[in-house]
């Protein structure tokens, strides 16, 4: 069955079982539940966040509102929401670098951390999920491990928060067409709300040239989510989410490509803008948590598993003549584990919070690679290719638990200090005991400053770590320059921060935060071949720096922010994976500190809305914003790796959203409406791929009808 039809039979199945049981007539000792239902899952929603404070974390907030004001609101991609945060570098593929980390970003769903999958175009995770989402960056408490560039806490919609059916279509440029419903709703003290959307376009992927429209690029996606709650007492929930991603990709060709010069089965030539490249993408999760609130102590026991996979088709005859190696690959996850986080509250000084989280995994992969021998000059000695198989199925396993005192030492100010141990035994063995110091000075009633220190320990992404094949490619048209392959390891790292916010006139915000952060085994990642997969690999030692500025202004019908930020990541010599690089970048490398490929000096994002009418039954909502990316690394021929920033770029995005009449919105999004011509990839650079450019002018619009 496929992967859409299986979303798409759960949540039939998940739906037709919910009204159901909500109908099941409530007891006499439940009458006070059922009337109270709005007001006990609200608490119970301050108490979970309670758990787990972001205590001295530098925090970035993402309210109903500006979820919905950002451009195509619900039906934007989760990474174009985040880059409108301060620090964040956008990517091709959907990826997002915070404060110079290459990945390593921790997605929490009501407080749970989901493990990482294997989605590189897709993203599992959707913005029409979301109530409020918070992006947590820094010194972060001691609760948040493994993923620690940037924590991103996802408050889901219930039936409380989005009762009622919405149904809604979104189409327009590049035959967009994206239908999409949700459904919530309570009864009894039972809580449901489900959503999904499926997406055509033919801008799936990002196009390898500057023409307006791309070659082979039409995409299928799907998302899907589920939200099922049970309050068994005014003290205790039981929730379930489920949750999915499908997703089909054309990969986009680059008309004019050289072949390498050889023939393959008597044929010398091809026209690489007929290459017929496919990708898919499949991720499933579920989530199943107990809530418990009992005098001064809240407590959240849950259980997760995530399954994940990517699949690369190659073109068979295409791939060998270009790159010499056409290579069906296949890589999947399967991750599943247990969490706990409690907090008590000893006293008015003492809040102490611990818990732990133990997860155990299995990656493999299995290629099918079609070759040609060559003799020692590396020249070919037959145009028949020969078929190398090469598979690995790997068991692995992550531990971590903590305990952490929050201390109001004063009345304005509060230390929060934690200790945390994790431990990793996958491709590699190692473990760390971190501590984690955070201090809050609240200067004045509208002055906060902050300062904190963590120790982190991130093991490297389990999913994208191979077993060595090198051997195998030995004396072929694939064989790598460079033999070694030591174990991708766990980084360990020392983070500064220090921050201040202040409210410089109602409604109006200011802040300012500073990081350092010193690297031991920095980890990072790149596409290395035509499978676009990543792959994991480590730099001896690393720094990153930075220092991010935001405004906020939000009063009365205005709604206006601005932020920027400066960073700069550097690395020297890579010590694992390093068949994945010539041996002249190597050398240059072990002698001389290089940017990160994903190193952005300057981000920024500004953006203004205006209501019309709010008050009344037919508002109407402006807005515009931009997005200022100064350009990632590349290298030049010859020269530097990393060595050079591509050219800045500067988007400019606008949204009209109206009301018709009470339940139904109609809205257009102008996406790049300069049209824009941006480079987000060269092709050059350590761990690059083929080269990226940013979408040009898009229109969508919108129409959505709530009963």
């Amino acid at each position: 069955m496929p992967m859409h039809t299986r979303h798409a039979v759960l949540l039939a199945m998940l739906g037709a079982a919910i009204p159901a049981l909500a109908q099941t007539p409530p007891s006499a000792d439940d009458s006070d539940v059922v009337v109270d239902i709005p007001v006990i899952s609200r608490r119970l929603d301050a108490q979970r966040q309670q758990i787990q404070p972001s205590l001295g974390a530098s925090s970035y907030h993402f309210g109903t509102q500006s979820l919905d004001t950002l451009p195509q609101g619900a039906d934007a991609p989760l990474s174009d929401v985040l880059v409108h945060a301060p620090g964040v570098a956008l990517d091709s593929f959907g990826q997002i670098h915070l404060r110079g980390e290459h990945a390593n970003v921790q997605y929490r769903l009501d407080g749970v951390e989901l493990p990482e999958g294997l989605s590189v175009f897709g993203q599992a995770i959707a913005a029409r999920f979301a109530d409020k989402l918070t992006l947590n960056t820094g010194a972060l408490p001691a609760q948040y491990g493994f993923e620690t560039a940037g924590v991103v806490d996802i408050q889901t919609k219930t039936g409380i928060t989005n009762p009622g059916v919405t149904v809604g279509m979104t189409g327009g440029s590049w035959n967009w067409a994206q239908p999409s419903i949700e459904y919530g709703g309570h009864s009894g003290s039972v809580d449901w709300f489900f959503t999904g959307d499926y997406l055509h376009n033919n801008r799936g992927i990002e196009n390898p040239t500057a023409s307006f429209d791309a070659l082979h690029d039409t995409t299928d996606q799907f998302h899907g989510l589920a939200h099922v709650s049970v309050v068994l007492d005014p003290e205790t929930r039981l929730s379930l989410l489920l949750g999915g991603f499908d997703g089909n990709f054309q990969i986009p060709d680059n008309p004019g490509q050289p072949t390498l010069g050889f023939p393959v089965n008597g044929v010398s030539n091809f026209n690489s803008a007929t290459l017929n490249e496919h990708q898919s993408e499949r991720t499933e999760f579920g989530i199943l948590s107990l809530q418990k609130h009992v005098g001064a102590l809240d407590l959240q026991v849950s259980a997760y598993v995530r399954d994940s996979a990517v699949n690369f088709t190659p073109d068979p005859l295409g791939d060998l003549l270009f790159t010499g190696i056409a290579q069906q690959a296949s890589r999947t996850t399967t991750a599943v584990g247990t969490q706990t986080d409690a907090s008590w509250q000893v006293n008015d000084a003492h809040t102490l919070r611990a818990g732990f989280l133990a997860q155990q995994a299995t990656t493999g992969a299995r290629t099918l690679s079609q070759v040609l021998p060559v003799d020692a000059s590396g020249n070919p000695t037959s145009e028949t290719p020969l078929t190398i198989a090469s598979s690995f199925l790997k068991a692995g396993s992550l531990y971590g638990l903590y305990l952490q005192d929050e201390w109001r030492i004063l009345p304005h100010v509060t230390i929060n200090a934690g200790l945390r141990f994790d431990a990793v035994d996958e491709f590699t063995n190692e473990n760390q005991l971190s501590p984690r110091l955070n201090v809050v000075w609240q200067a004045t009633p509208d002055t906060t400053l902050h300062a904190g220190y963590a120790r982190y320990f991130v093991p490297p992404p389990f999913e994208l770590v191979s077993a060595g094949t090198i051997g195998q490619f030995l004396n072929t048209t694939a064989a790598p320059s460079v033999t070694a392959d030591d174990p991708v390891r766990a980084e360990r790292s020392h983070y500064f921060d220090l921050g201040m916010s202040h409210l410089l006139a109602p409604g109006l915000t200011v802040g300012v935060d500073a990081y350092y952060k010193i690297a031991h085994n920095l980890i990072d990642e790149g596409q290395f071949g035509a499978p676009v997969i990543l792959a994991a690999f480590n730099y001896a030692k690393g720094t990153q720096q930075g220092v991010e500025f935001t405004t906020s202004y939000d009063r009365g019908p205005w709604s206006i922010y601005a932020n920027a930020a400066w960073s700069r990541a550097m690395g020297q010599t890579i010590t694992s994976a390093e068949f994945n690089f010539g041996p002249d970048e190597l050398a240059y490398i072990a002698n001389n500190p290089i940017h990160l490929d994903h190193d952005q000096s300057w981000s920024g994002s500004a953006g203004a809305a205006y209501t019309w009418n709010a008050d009344s039954d037919t508002p109407t909502r402006v807005s515009t914003d931009i997005i200022v990316q100064s350009g990632l690394r590349a290298s030049i021929a010859g020269g530097v790796p990393n060595g050079i920033a591509l050219p800045t770029y500067v988007p400019v995005n606008l949204a009209l959203m109206h009301k018709l009449r009470p339940g139904t919105m109609v809205r257009l999004d102008v996406l790049n409406v300069g049209d824009e011509v941006y480079q987000i990839r060269n092709g050059t650079g350590v761990g690059v791929g083929a080269p990226q450019y940013g979408m040009r002018r898009t229109i969508l619009a919108s129409l959505s009808q709530h009963f």
